[in-house]
């Protein structure tokens, strides 16, 4: 299991600020960095949650421990009971540095993903909530977690958009039941699911037999070698792979191997809670190592709510929350959604067998990950 680097809360001093790259950058009198920025500018519109604050800003949560420990021990901010605030000497470099609060800035019709559910959508997304009533609880053991049931009809609207709905989809791993969303269009050819969790499968099988969805579901396991009769007989694959690189590898993978050839399209959700911009490099150049170009990226399109069912049940295991000492009051773990499409003949960097257990679920970043 992981273990996180300190336990103590965020009332008591950490590692010095010149331990904290982040953090020098800021206060050695260098510029002012971009994410110390839009803290600050959040925190001048008045008090906000520790976990508002994570939603708006674009660091690792390890990074912003780190900083927000550092911004409170420089007297910038002040933090008690999960709320944070800013003090007359953060106003004040908050002056120097010319930041202004000028308000929210996200459409409030889209909340900031650029799509709104029309009517023939809403009806599917009627249809949809009704199912996912009956899905089974998230298991901590599969890193589980899913999506809004807003979020996912507007990744199908978003899939309808870029014309990539009507042929043969392959989903890797559909806590979110993207399946079955999709399927309730009527549009796709043929929808595929393979999930490690049994109870899902046997339920998106129930469903689809339910109500005559065009959607058949397996138990796979992404560690094990991927079956012959799936590959390349997909245009689209549809993942939320896990955030360590040995799960990239594995996810990405497992849905480059379905695709028919160059035009295959891909689409998943990558955080910067959990992913560094050091890790999204390596995501980026394993992307086109692949053969495959990045066409779209929606910045926090996913966003998970706290649900009876969700992940944030066991939030007393995540390490943000043991770190912060504070209770979840914000739907704050968001991912933003890649589209890639194929310029050469699809590339999986794992082919056969791999093996490798927890570390597919957890690294030094996995801050949002139960332990």
């Amino acid at each position: 299991m992981i273990q996180a680097r300190s336990r103590r809360p965020l009332s008591c001093s950490l590692r010095s600020s010149s331990q904290n790259p982040i953090a020098t950058t800021f206060l050695t009198g260098g510029k002012m960095d971009r994410i110390v920025r839009q803290i600050l500018v959040k925190l001048l519109g008045g008090e906000r949650s520790v976990y508002e604050l994570i939603y708006y800003q674009d660091a690792s949560l390890r990074e912003f421990f780190e900083l927000l420990n550092s911004l409170r021990d420089e007297g910038l901010i002040e933090v008690e009971s999960g709320k944070v605030r800013i003090t007359e000497k953060g106003r004040e470099v908050a002056e120097k540095e010319r930041l202004k609060f000028c308000g929210d800035v996200e459409c409030e019709c889209c909340e900031g993903t650029g799509l709104s559910i029309n009517p023939y959508f809403k009806e599917i997304l009627q249809k949809y909530s009704e199912i996912a009533k009956d899905r089974p609880e998230t298991i901590e053991v599969y890193d589980q977690g899913f999506i809004s049931l807003e979020g996912v009809i507007r990744r199908v609207e978003f899939v309808y958009d870029r014309g990539d709905l009507n042929g043969r989809i392959f989903v890797v791993g559909d806590d979110d039941l993207f399946g079955i969303a999709a399927s309730l269009t009527g549009m796709p050819e043929k929808v595929a699911v393979v999930d490690i969790d049994e109870r899902l499968i046997n339920f998106i099988n129930r469903v689809a037999e339910e109500y005559s969805l065009n959607v058949e579901a397996f138990v796979y396991d992404v560690q094990q070698a991927f079956p012959d009769e799936l590959k390349r007989k997909f245009d689209v694959f549809v993942t939320d792979p896990v955030e360590t690189i040995p799960g990239l590898k594995l996810f990405l993978s497992r849905g480059v191997s379905t695709l028919k050839g160059v035009g295959g399209a891909g689409y998943f959700g990558i955080t910067t809670l959990e992913a560094s911009r050091r890790k999204w490099y390596e995501i980026q150049r394993m992307i086109h190592d692949m053969g495959f170009i990045i066409t779209d990226l929606r910045r926090r399109f996913n966003v998970y709510p706290e649900d009876e069912k969700n992940f944030f049940r066991f939030q007393e295991k995540l390490p943000i929350v043991r770190h912060l000492q504070a209770k979840v009051d914000f739907n704050w773990y968001n991912s933003t959604l890649f589209r890639i499409e194929a310029v050469k003949e699809p590339k999986p960097i794992v082919e056969g067998e791999m093996i490798i257990d927890e570390k597919v679920y957890k690294d030094d970043e996995s801050w949002a990950t139960p332990y």
